[in-house]
């Protein structure tokens, strides 16, 4: 075979082909490495605006309220309505010994808060004691939470929440020791919480005026009625397995069968908390399968066109091979063209994510997308890997092109 000008145009041709298709199949590769990491950059973030509906709150607390009974029980008919009382704090202290925190509120809705010529519509009122900061922990900005003398000297203060706090004082500053007025009585602020949870317990913390729980009795005219019952167990302790118990010691003196469940409803927030971490284990794991899933497709379609490569570039090996070129020569260079082909497409992929994903947390303040550094680099690790993999049929079969048999490829 005679080799002039025109056939090596032809070679330099079939080059600048293959090498634009396979610049094309690497999208693959950039697109599976962009969907896994921005979805694990979301997920995180996603994660993270989850966890601020329940931040503040204790991950092993139970809180127990009423509604109206569906079973008949010693006499008394089903859908009759019932309350919890200051005596069932002290059953629950002496029958449930696994309990630690065992703690009452009393909320009144809706009511007006006012300072000056500020109000605001929809505060809550909400009566606690001191041991409450173990269930929903405040997060003090000014001032202190309501404290065991508070509760003893019954004073009327109160720590009001962050939404109470903006509408009151607009200006900022800290208002601690002036007076507002909710309903019809006057607190001393002695405290503001900036708790951004949205998890309400009886009211939200961002609309709450928290006094203390003796001074809501008298307001309320409630007697010993309690709304809700707050409880935490005991380091170790798993807080489903007190439901019966706590059902036993409170029902039946209630005239309330134990096991009217909806009679004595109970939510629980380790369970809560249980439920969303599986959520996202389950969601991170379907992200690496559709993200690595992905990648793969991507890299055999990167394997089949150096396979289409090596058939069209069959003279150009030929004549390597004729002038000197070992099997290993063709080997590296067909396997390094598939990594950097990889490799590229993936470095670029990470660059554009990062970019994204910045963009995405400029948007949502006070929340983190991004991936981390050796996340970053184990995908792309990864990606190389699938590059050297892709590589080695395409390889393998240039590898077998005899110098002779190339000759005579027309």
């Amino acid at each position: 075979m005679r080799f002039d000008i025109d056939t090596y145009t032809e070679i330099a041709d079939t080059l600048t082909r293959n090498k634009s298709r396979s610049i094309l199949t690497g999208f693959g590769v950039f697109w599976g490495l962009f969907m896994l990491l921005f979805m694990l950059g979301g997920g995180k973030g996603f994660k993270q605006l989850m966890a601020k509906n329940f931040e503040g709150f204790a991950s092993n607390m139970t809180a127990i309220y009423t509604e109206r009974t569906t079973k008949p029980f010693k006499g008394f008919k089903e859908n009759r309505r019932w309350d919890l009382n200051i005596q069932d704090l002290d059953r629950l202290r002496m029958m449930v010994p696994e309990l630690d925190v065992i703690t009452p509120t009393m909320s009144q809705w809706g009511e007006t808060s006012t300072y000056g010529e500020n109000k605001y519509d929809n505060s809550v009122i909400k009566g606690v004691n001191d041991d409450y900061a173990a269930i929903e922990a405040p997060s003090i900005k000014y001032g202190r939470f309501i404290n065991r003398m508070d509760v003893i000297q019954e004073r009327k203060v109160c720590c009001i929440g962050k939404n109470v706090y903006n509408a009151l004082f607009p200006e900022g500053g800290d208002p601690c020791g002036k007076y507002l007025k909710a309903g019809s009585v006057y607190y001393q602020i002695v405290g503001v919480d900036t708790n951004g949870g949205n998890i309400s317990i009886n009211g939200r913390a961002s609309e709450c005026i928290y006094i203390p729980f003796p001074v809501a009795q008298k307001l309320f005219h409630r007697g010993s009625d309690i709304d809700l019952i707050c409880v935490t167990g005991k380091p170790g302790i798993k807080m489903g397995s007190l439901d019966s118990k706590i059902r036993n010691v409170i029902a039946p003196v209630h005239y309330v069968d134990p096991e009217d469940k909806p009679a004595l409803s109970m939510i629980n927030a380790e369970e809560l908390f249980n439920l969303v971490d599986t959520l996202f284990t389950g969601l991170n794991l379907l992200i690496w399968l559709v993200g690595l899933g992905t990648i793969l497709a991507g890299a055999i379609g990167v394997s089949n066109i150096m396979l289409v490569t090596v058939k069209e570039r069959t003279t150009e090996i030929g004549i390597r091979r004729a002038i000197g070129a070992t099997p290993r020569d063709i080997l590296s260079q067909i396997i390094m063209e598939s990594v950097s082909l990889t490799t590229l497409a993936g470095t670029l992929s990470i660059l554009f994510t990062v970019f994204l994903l910045n963009i995405l947390e400029k948007a949502v303040a006070t929340t983190t997308f991004q991936v981390s550094f050796w996340t970053a680099v184990a995908a792309l690790a990864v990606v190389a890997l699938l590059g050297v993999l892709a590589g080695l049929a395409p390889a393998y079969r240039a590898m077998a092109i005899k110098p002779v048999d190339a000759m005579r490829d027309e």
